[in-house]
């Protein structure tokens, strides 16, 4: 039987029928506004109250159409589903049902089983170059992937951080139902797929909406992108939390990624687009919110969010890995192993705390909150492509530390992230990079440069010269993995090294992981902590990582059956060497006066 979804917004094109569509747009600073359908006359459209604009018209999927808003100004439609022409083309009208979804009973994975991979689909080859790599990535023990933003962005090359039409598949990347049947080929090899949204601020390209709903934005607070957008208003409250649900219910992805939420003012409308989420979605699927937030609010992780992204756990083991102490790595420069301590054992380092780099406080306390609200990794799309050259930890870290850092990443309670190519051990770059025009460009280019200006290695301007252009193509050349990285003796290696903790993980860590809380953490040397937690069924998990130059004793209480160790030690005891890991599981004790076969 022949299943379709299609999510039912308030905004935009509405297909009634077979040749009718139902134009529906917000704009309150426009005193008419009529829909021009390519090759049709322009149909006004009929003023509702507060600022709405309607009108049925005879055209069906496929047609091309603007709104009117003003005499010199024709715009693509904010909730436009199809741009085929780029940010400032024509909106398209799409037919949601026009997709026959094969995967009719994925329901998703409950959070526990998590390990995503992120990955921006322009470097994969579009969403069909996705689609192919899904069963690799299945069979490594990927359990989750999450797809870098979507939302229509000027040109094809861009991180997808300036969408400037939130509905719109970026075109560059294939069509509305190429899109579908990568989601519906992840659940039909078990895994789920995830999307990041931008939800606080539009990109500096292809933005109309200043024009004709001004009460869009505050106009007075700025975040770093521009002004902030209103979330008081109930039209744009609307926008966002129907932009949200259509994802998950007509494109039937499992979770989505709320893209720094700490430049949202209005963080009610967090907690209640959570809410809207969870009584909307099917009863019985695993749909997942996950946050990035400088705030570490923790309090939102008590308010129907999943997950967060863990920068203060990344931030430690960068600074034990590499030594850099420049930028935001300031703040973990001087106890880079009591971070991490407190990582392990709460969640966050920073939990009220003075955060040097920006003068005041930062985070909240993460009390009661299990393992598995935080999501931990070595490396993602930020913490490689925000380096002015794009390195990664394989050219910047010794490999042996590297491997002992996996060995924790992928064996701890927290949820594991890895980025594309990491899993092959790539030493390529991973750039920043736009396709902005050419005067844009060069803003975007002089910009960046400027901001490494206070960072040793680029206070020379001759040096900063040398930072990679984001608008010149090759930037984007240069930031895609090879498979023939993969291919090489190396590249095997670390996949086989990552296929081995991954089905440890799935088979030791992930059944047990519900509920599992942090028993505590120590500095157990120069660049060696010591961490334990009690897991839902009672086993006690306890790891010892030392990333300093010398072997270190591990407390007693690092004890238990070893699951993993690297390297290798003869009899599996003695102190823990430098650059090395220990994993001990023990299970649980049998209640007491239990039979003992």
């Amino acid at each position: 039987m022949r299943k379709t979804h299609a999510f039912a917004c308030s905004f935009g094109a509405t297909l009634v029928a077979p040749h009718q569509t139902r134009f529906r747009l917000w704009a309150p600073s426009s005193s008419s506004v009529s829909v021009e359908i390519e090759g049709q006359a322009p149909v006004p459209m009929e003023r509702h109250p507060h600022g709405w604009f309607e009108v049925t018209a005879p055209c069906g999927a496929g047609a091309l159409y603007r709104y009117r808003v003003g005499p010199y100004l024709a715009v693509p439609d904010p909730a436009s589903r199809a741009q085929p022409r780029d940010v400032s083309g024509p909106s398209q009208v799409v037919d949601p049902r026009a997709y026959d979804w094969q995967e009719n009973e994925w329901r998703g994975l409950p959070w526990e089983q998590a390990v995503i991979y992120e990955i921006h689909v322009g470097a994969a080859g579009g969403f069909r170059g996705v689609r192919d790599q899904l069963a690799r990535l299945a069979a490594l023990g990927i359990t989750a992937v999450e797809l870098m933003p979507l939302s229509e962005f000027p040109g094809g090359r861009n991180w997808g951080y300036d969408g400037v039409l939130p509905y719109a598949p970026e075109s560059a990347y294939g069509t509305p139902d190429d899109l579908k049947a990568l989601v519906d080929h992840a659940h039909a090899l078990g895994m789920m797929i995830f999307l990041d949204v931008v939800y606080n601020h539009f990109g500096p390209e292809g933005n109309f909406l200043p024009a004709y709903a001004a009460p869009f934005f505050h106009g007075g607070p700025q975040t770093p992108w521009g002004d902030a957008i209103d979330f008081r208003q109930p039209a744009v409250q609307a926008y966002f939390t129907e932009n949200a649900l259509y994802w998950l219910m007509e494109y039937r992805f499992d979770g989505l990624r709320l893209d720094a939420v700490q430049a949202i003012g209005e963080r009610d409308w967090l907690v209640e687009l959570a809410a809207h989420v969870r009584a909307r979605t099917e009863p019985g699927r695993h749909v997942h919110l996950i946050l990035e937030n400088e705030n570490n609010d923790s309090g939102l992780l008590r308010s129907g969010f999943d997950a967060q992204w863990n920068d203060d756990g990344h931030n430690a083991l960068h600074v034990l890995l590499t030594g850099e102490d420049e930028g935001y790595y300031a703040n973990f420069a001087t106890d880079p192993a009591g971070r991490l301590a407190r990582v392990l054992a709460e969640g966050f380092a920073f939990q009220g705390e003075l955060f040097p780099t920006l003068g005041r406080p930062r985070g909240m306390e993460t009390g009661g909150l299990p393992a598995s609200a935080f999501i931990l990794f070595l490396q993602n799309h930020d913490q490689i492509g925000n380096r002015a050259m794009g390195e990664r930890l394989t050219v910047l870290a010794p490999p042996q530390a590297l491997r002992a850092a996996y060995g924790l990443l992928l064996l701890s309670p927290q949820i594991p992230l890895l980025f594309m190519g990491e899993e092959w051990g790539s030493r390529r770059p991973f750039l920043y990079f736009t396709s902005h025009p050419p005067i844009l460009g060069d803003i975007v280019r002089d910009g960046r440069r400027r901001e490494f200006a206070a960072f040793a290695h680029f206070s020379d301007p001759a040096r900063r010269e040398t930072i990679p252009d984001p608008n010149h193509p090759d930037t984007f050349a240069a930031s895609l993995p090879l498979a023939e990285e993969a291919a090489t003796a190396e590249g095997r290696a670390w996949q086989g090294f990552f296929a081995t903790l991954l089905r440890l993980r799935h088979a030791r860590i992930t059944p047990r992981l519900r509920g599992a809380r942090g028993l505590g953490a120590r500095v157990v040397g120069p660049g060696a902590v010591a961490a334990r937690w009690r897991m839902g069924d009672g086993a006690i998990l306890s790891i010892g990582l030392n990333l300093g130059p010398d072997a270190v004793d591990l407390p007693d209480w690092v004890a238990g059956p070893i699951l993993y160790q690297d390297p290798p030690q003869p009899g599996g005891q003695g102190p823990l060497p430098s650059h090395g890991v220990v994993v001990h599981l023990a299970e649980p004790r049998p209640p007491s006066g239990a039979a003992h076969e």
